[in-house]
């Protein structure tokens, strides 16, 4: 946005631009400020209706601009729109330096603060960070309502942003139901894909049973789950968007990789104990007084379609100690002439 009104002030003629620039703002500006809402949308009016009540504004000292009433200190100036001058190496989020370039200069006309003033500082370099964890907050249930009630796309159940090292922008993660037909996971990829042209470089749709927060768990479905013939669609001519610059992009720009990584059919369970086995096992742990553990999902076995009554049976069998049973029962069911490894299901007997 404050781009725009720069623009808008060099078009007019103007050589300089007021601007105040807020350090401790209250809370929810603070948390609006990061954003990416409409051009000429009141930002204050929203930071208001997020708290369910005004922000307390008055005119700053030196240039005609309200200013939050509660902030801790204003540095009030005039940014030149005719002048520029080289701006300091500088960490950005999407974790390298970025170089000395041309920027705009601000020339101070006054400072203002609160008695005993705390300054509030924002660490912006390598994600995760205070500026991308409030950007998440905001961002993802966009691109959520994006998906669910601009494009109507069904079965979207969440949108994640993908914080670590890759600051909220190049990788998006769609959760949809299971069973979600494959038409409408291909339009949730490129809905989310296309809604901010700087987010989506790489978009991934998991099912309900993968964590999105856990790498581990979204690289096993990518592993098992995806097959790079079907299931990739790489999309050309994208803006490289928020990142080091590379010199062999700056002509054709960057591309869009989409990956469907859910369920295409029926699986067997999850290999783990059931649950309250695993709940059972984190007592015992707890009271021989071993450190904490933290469980990752996903952290006990679950269902996953393809899983017999007779097979249910033999697992109930075996944990309470029926071994010899689930073998005699193996016994009689003998064959002659196969290989191994064929496969074998008892309901087709």
């Amino acid at each position: 946005g404050g781009y725009q009104y720069y623009l808008k002030h060099q078009k007019r003629g103007d050589k300089t631009m007021p601007c105040a620039i807020v350090l401790g703002a209250p809370p929810s500006v603070a948390f609006v400020a990061p954003m990416k809402l409409p051009i000429g949308l009141d930002e204050i009016g929203v930071a208001g209706a997020v708290v369910g009540q005004p922000i307390n504004v008055v005119r700053a000292k030196s240039v005609d601009l309200l200013v939050p009433a509660e902030a801790e200190i204003v540095i009030e100036g005039l940014i030149d729109t005719e002048y520029l001058e080289p701006e300091g190496p500088f960490g950005e989020s999407h974790g390298h330096i970025a170089l000395e370039e041309f920027n705009m200069p601000m020339h101070v006309t006054a400072i203002t603060h609160r008695k005993n003033a705390i300054v509030a500082s924002y660490i912006s370099q390598v994600t995760p960070s205070e500026s991308s964890a409030i950007k998440r907050v905001s961002y993802e249930p966009m691109f959520l309502s994006h998906l669910r009630n601009t494009l109507g796309v069904r079965g979207v159940k969440r949108v994640t942003l993908h914080e670590r090292m890759t600051a909220l922008r190049r990788i998006v993660l769609v959760t949809v139901e299971k069973g979600t037909p494959r038409t409408e996971i291909w339009r949730a990829l490129t809905g989310a894909a296309s809604f901010k042209a700087d987010c989506g470089k790489i978009c991934i749709a998991i099912n309900e049973d993968i964590d999105p927060d856990n790498s581990d768990a979204v690289f096993w479905a990518i592993a098992f789950r995806m097959n790079p013939v079907n299931d990739l669609q790489v999309l050309d001519y994208r803006s490289p968007g928020h990142g080091p610059e590379r010199e062999h992009e700056a002509e054709r720009g960057d591309a869009t990789l989409l990956m469907d990584a859910t369920m295409k059919e029926e699986l067997p369970p999850l290999a783990l104990p059931r649950q309250e086995y695993m709940e059972r096992a984190r007592k015992v742990w707890e009271e021989l007084g071993l450190p904490k553990l933290r469980a990752q999902s996903p952290w006990f076995g679950a269902l996953q379609g393809d899983w017999l009554p007779q097979w249910e049976e033999a697992a109930k069998r075996a944990a309470a100690g029926g071994y010899l049973e689930n073998g005699r029962a193996s016994e009689k069911l003998r064959r002659k002439g196969l290989k191994p490894e064929t496969k074998f299901r008892p309901d087709a007997e």
